[in-house]
């Protein structure tokens, strides 16, 4: 299915690259960058929300910072933003800090020597922590942190609410929390009419897609568990495998296409529900009257986990003046900063008790309220070795087992397991 997202998606060429040697230095400087200060170049998304927030950032730091003016420009122009980066890396021409970083990159940019631990400064890690809680800690990387967990789009189940009421069912609280009721619910929406499919995730093969299917779910049954833990998979587990007959199920039972969709089915009403974060609210304003429910569990679970479809803050070790970077990236993701972040773009800053920090944006935004909660319960892409790789092998498996129906599940889930193991032994 065709889905219009506010960033675009990695380029697994880009991250393939990424985990060679190149440019850019080892990831300590000795100490010197950490403390030089003056003027610094940043690298904002492409997106038209976010520049706006990122250019009047910029301009409250230069009024108060005249010899540690930030010059910010969009991320350069390439099949993903991550080509860009690995690039830059390469050549030494990185910026010193890029508002857009995909956790899936970090692991391979860390071993290029790209990126700058961020515990270096003497209050580095206790900053994080105190902003991100206690998620925080699962953007580490070797012990480091080589991001700052910065903004989420939590992923919940969008759906159609005039399909829903079509279809017989309360568009306003449709009971489909368990994955029977979400069944039942899915089933009753195809028999009656209402739309010829019930949900459709994107059946294609790229090593991302598992982010808008399985993996949400996942971390929903199993309380915030990643598909790696302590360098081993996780889900050949009961959890894993009832989420892969679930979805298992979906397609079987005809509730989901098997074929990618040739245009935006949401917006012409050929499915009912798709698994999408709070950027939908507006994408979809003028075509879909939307509700947003959480992602089923087994039993039907309340305060369930999903994923956050984080995009972070890295800064790079051709940065001389580190310092500067530091303490502008401190400014940037301020509570004020984040408060505009919010009021900009809908997306939801990554610190905690997000509600209660601003409680003026969702009384005046309620259909943003539902986001807010899920973005404390979230969990993302763990950042190992060959990330790409990892999913890719996810992937295929899971398209054969799950999809195609061409191989037993618990075959899928144990193969699978042991290649990525493999893999992020490497």
């Amino acid at each position: 299915m065709k889905i219009i997202r506010p960033v675009a998606l990695l380029g697994a060429a880009a991250l393939l690259v990424a985990g060679c040697s190149g440019g850019g230095g080892g990831g300590d400087d000795g100490g010197e960058g950490v403390e030089a200060t003056g003027p610094i170049d940043i690298w904002l998304s492409n997106n038209e929300q976010e520049v706006a927030w990122g250019t009047a950032v910029v301009d409250a730091w230069n009024a108060e910072h005249p010899d540690e003016q930030v010059t910010a420009q969009e991320i350069p122009a390439g099949s993903s933003s991550e080509e860009a980066i690995t690039a830059a890396i390469t050549a030494g021409t990185a910026p010193c800090l890029v508002f857009n970083i995909a956790t899936a990159a970090v692991s391979g940019w860390v071993r290029q020597g790209g990126l700058v631990d961020l515990t270096q400064f003497d209050d580095g890690a206790d900053y994080i922590n105190e902003r991100g809680g206690d998620s925080a800690a699962s953007y580490m990387t070797d012990d480091g942190f080589y991001q700052l967990p910065w903004k989420s789009n939590p992923v919940m189940v969008m759906y159609n609410k005039t399909i829903f009421a079509d279809a017989g069912l309360d568009p306003e609280n449709p009971g489909m929390e368990s994955y029977d009721d979400f069944l039942a619910g899915a089933q009753q929406i195809v028999d009656s009419g209402a739309s010829q499919s019930a949900i459709w995730p994107s059946p294609t093969s790229e090593f991302y897609q598992p982010w808008f299917d399985f993996y949400p779910l996942y971390i929903a049954e199993t309380g915030g568990t990643m598909l790696v833990e302590d360098g081993e998979a996780t889900f050949d587990s009961d959890e894993g495998r009832a989420v892969a007959e679930f979805w298992a199920q979906i397609y079987a039972d005809g509730l989901a296409p098997q074929e990618a969709s040739t245009d935006d089915a949401m917006s012409v009403g050929t499915t009912a529900m798709q698994l999408a974060g709070p950027w939908a609210i507006a994408s979809y304003a003028e075509t879909v009257d939307v509700g947003f429910m959480p992602v089923p569990t087994s039993s039907g679970s309340e305060d369930v986990f999903t994923f956050a479809d984080s995009k972070n803050v890295s800064m790079f070790t051709s940065c001389e003046a580190q310092g500067t970077a530091w303490e502008f990236l401190k400014f940037a993701t301020s509570e004020d900063s984040d408060g505009q972040l919010l009021e900009l773009t809908g997306q939801m800053p990554l610190r905690t008790d997000l509600a209660a920090t601003f409680p003026e944006y969702f009384e005046a935004n309620p259909s943003y309220e539902a986001f807010a909660g899920q973005a404390e319960r979230v969990a993302d892409v763990p950042s190992v070795p060959n990330s790409v790789e990892t999913w890719q092998a996810f992937r295929d498996g899971y398209s054969a087992a799950v999809i195609f129906g061409t191989a037993p599940v618990d075959e899928f889930l144990t193969s699978t397991a042991e290649t990525i193991n493999g893999l992020v032994a490497e």
